[in-house]
């Protein structure tokens, strides 16, 4: 390690549990991953409560303050959780973690804690507003505004991968209304999650192609790819506009596997301006400048400015 350890953070996902350290002034340092048990909350806690160790004694320090980024929410008020893809639903785990460690670690939504990274020495760095969109697996997304996370009623971040996609997009582009599975139809990450793209080209070749190989072909000239691409650039600026109009944010950072694709960027920015409400003016659009470290890093500038004692989080 060049520098020291300062503080860590723990990435919570359905197939890793990622641990990172960071110094002061939240540079990566180290970083572990593990597998997540999934079969059942106590296998879960115990590969959590091994990471956190794992910082811990790397750092030196068993009051190292640590952050956990959460692919979920986690109500404020009550402590429970809800989360599709890791074993802690219904759960109270910041006081399980309690229980283990003898003190608090802030949790908070992943898209959240992306917002913040990104607000505070990131793509959005001087932005009042700064909304952190993740798409990749699903889509969700989690508001900073002046440098600080933004309170979020029942734990719930910026849901919009689970808002409806419109009316207006679905028929003149003779869409299904397809199934999600939060248990609704026709939410917006089925349309532009980074699946999407099979989904689309299934619906409208016959055939599903993946996303990567889909905007090379794009690239190369071949219309339908290229048409398949338009439509979902389409369907995500539907998206934006729809950050914009709930929101107001002054820029939208994206994350996820999706961020990677070529020419993103531009290709948004110009949907979105055809998509704008009249004279309104366009948030600036960018790409997450501390990448698929970005979440965790978030967290573990929460739990640096936090110090030791700090209420548990779920925004």
């Amino acid at each position: 390690m060049t520098g020291l350890p300062a503080c860590g953070a723990i990435d919570l996902g359905g197939t890793k549990i990622e641990a990172r350290l960071f110094d002061a002034d939240l540079a990566d340092l180290d970083s572990r991953r593990i597998a997540t048990p999934t079969a059942d909350f106590d296998s879960f806690l115990t590969a959590l409560a091994a990471q956190i160790r794992w910082l811990c004694d790397r750092a030196g320090r068993s009051d190292l303050p640590i952050g956990i980024c959460v692919p979920g929410l986690v109500d404020p008020d009550t402590g429970l959780a809800f989360a599709s893809n890791v074993p802690i639903t219904g759960r109270d785990l910041g006081q399980a973690l309690e229980a283990l460690f003898h003190r608090r670690f802030p949790l908070a939504n992943d898209c959240m804690a992306l917002a913040l990274s990104e607000a505070n020495g990131g793509a959005g760095e001087g932005f009042e507003s700064v909304v952190g969109l993740i798409i990749g697996t699903g889509v969700g997304a989690g508001q900073a505004l002046n440098g600080q996370m933004v309170p979020r009623h029942g734990g719930l971040a910026v849901e919009i991968g689970h808002v409806g996609m419109t009316a207006r997009k679905l028929i003149p582009h003779d869409l299904p209304l397809s199934p999600c599975g939060c248990g609704k139809t026709g939410c917006m990450e089925r349309y532009m999650a980074g699946s999407a793209f099979a989904r689309l080209s299934e619906w409208k070749l016959g055939h599903p192609v993946e996303g990567p190989e889909l905007v090379a072909r794009a690239a190369a000239g071949e219309p339908a790819m290229a048409a398949i691409l338009d439509l979902w650039t389409d369907l995500a600026a539907e998206c934006l506009l729809t950050i914009q109009l709930m929101l107001a944010p002054d820029c939208i950072v994206i994350g996820g596997g999706v961020s990677r694709l070529p020419g993103l960027i531009p290709r948004l920015a110009a949907a979105l301006e055809a998509n704008r409400l009249g004279p309104a003016r366009l948030p600036e659009l960018r790409i997450a400048q501390h990448g698929d470290s970005s979440g965790a890093r978030g967290m573990a500038h929460l739990a640096l400015s936090r110090g030791l004692e700090f209420k548990t989080e779920a925004s």
